[in-house]
């Protein structure tokens, strides 16, 4: 995807040494356009847990290249236990989204899988490779599916914009390239298709207002910011079209965990028959749990995330406090939506019901 019309992934790997990787620092768009190395697996923790990457698919793939800098951090004598450490403190940083541990369990099964410490390395370098790009062409590939239910709605709008609603960043910035939610919108555009996109702005952190409505502007898709209470207003008014978000974690049953606030789309969607639409890789399946709401652990973040605001002033990225100093807040960073609410779930591998059976089939 585009960033000042020059290509970007989210990540790379500095191919020169092969011992560091790259990533933007998101915490500073859209103001500022910052490239942070990470060299060591301390840092790649850091870099997921304070959210200088997110998105589910993107975690994943950090972690993965944070375990390879740890097979180079270890020594031959320390090799196994220092490996099970680093897989630890990669895997506590985010709780929420499962492509964390789907991505770290893999490289732990490469390096485990060849004798020898440097074989050991080269197997968990392509690994992450692998994962990196096997998530590039999933995300391809959801685009070319949710294109086809765009398509359907263009058909009906005689030239008028298909009006797609979503919530909080499942762009590319949330992957490596073409993003999940975001990708049916990218393919949509290169097919010439009509579309307007509402981008809520997604508190505490908003990362629609931040991350989506940037990355839609840098590829001239035409879209407008609301704040995330307007999308049931909108859906009463016939001003949306459909409802495509991401999703962090999928149960077996398809039940969606993703940004807080999502399920009051869904809910807003049902009540005006408005499609709602999640759109997901393989790898944010889990397959272990069955009822979202009783079993997906819910990550509590900072209080201090609601309680202020970051933007530009005078040219410089400030935070300002929005409420009384002493208020308490509760932060919590997703909930879960039900698979009675959800018409479908996007996949690489095609457009599943939001059920077992749907999902099985899909992924048998």
């Amino acid at each position: 995807m585009l960033i000042n019309k020059d290509n970007y992934h989210t990540i790379w790997l500095n191919e020169k040494s092969r011992s560091s990787f790259s990533i933007i620092d998101q915490r500073l768009l859209p103001h500022e356009l910052v490239i942070m190395n990470v060299h060591t697996s301390d840092v790649a923790a850091s870099v997921i847990k304070d959210m200088a990457v997110r998105g589910a698919p993107l975690i994943g793939v950090t972690a993965a290249f944070g375990f390879y800098l740890g097979t180079l951090e270890a020594s031959q004598d320390n090799f196994d236990s220092y490996i099970s450490t680093v897989f630890k403190k990669l895997a506590a940083t985010r709780p929420t989204a499962v492509n964390l541990l789907w991505a770290l369990q893999k490289m732990k099964a490469a390096a485990d899988g060849v004798q020898g410490i440097d074989q050991k390395r080269n197997a968990a370098l392509q690994c992450a490779i692998a994962i990196k790009n096997e998530d590039i062409e999933m995300c391809r590939m959801i685009g070319v599916h949710g294109l086809e239910l765009i398509k359907a709605i263009s058909k009906t709008k005689n030239g008028e914009p298909v009006n797609i609603l979503t919530h909080c960043n499942a762009g590319w910035l949330a992957c490596v390239d073409w993003g999940t939610a975001t990708s049916p919108i990218y393919h949509a555009q290169k097919e010439g298709i009509n579309i307007h996109v509402w981008v809520d702005e997604t508190r505490p952190r908003n990362q629609g207002a931040n991350l989506t409505a940037f990355e839609l502007g840098q590829q001239n898709i035409n879209h407008t910011l609301i704040v995330d209470n307007t999308g049931g207003h909108l859906m009463q008014h016939g001003m949306v079209d459909m409802v495509i978000v991401g999703s962090d974690r999928v149960t077996a049953q398809g039940d969606v965990a993703n940004k807080i606030g999502t399920y009051l789309k869904a809910l807003a969607a049902k009540d005006n028959r408005v499609p709602f639409y999640a759109a997901m890789p393989v790898s944010t399946i889990d397959w272990n749990i069955k009822d979202g709401v009783k079993e997906i652990p819910i990550e509590q973040r900072d209080q201090n995330e609601v309680k202020y605001v970051s933007g530009k002033h005078e040219g410089k990225i400030k935070e300002v406090l929005i409420c009384p100093e002493t208020t308490p807040a509760a932060n919590y960073g997703f909930d879960v939506t039900p698979s009675r609410l959800i018409t479908g779930i996007i996949t690489e591998k095609g457009i599943s019901p939001a059920s077992e059976e749907g999902l099985k089939k899909l992924y048998s």
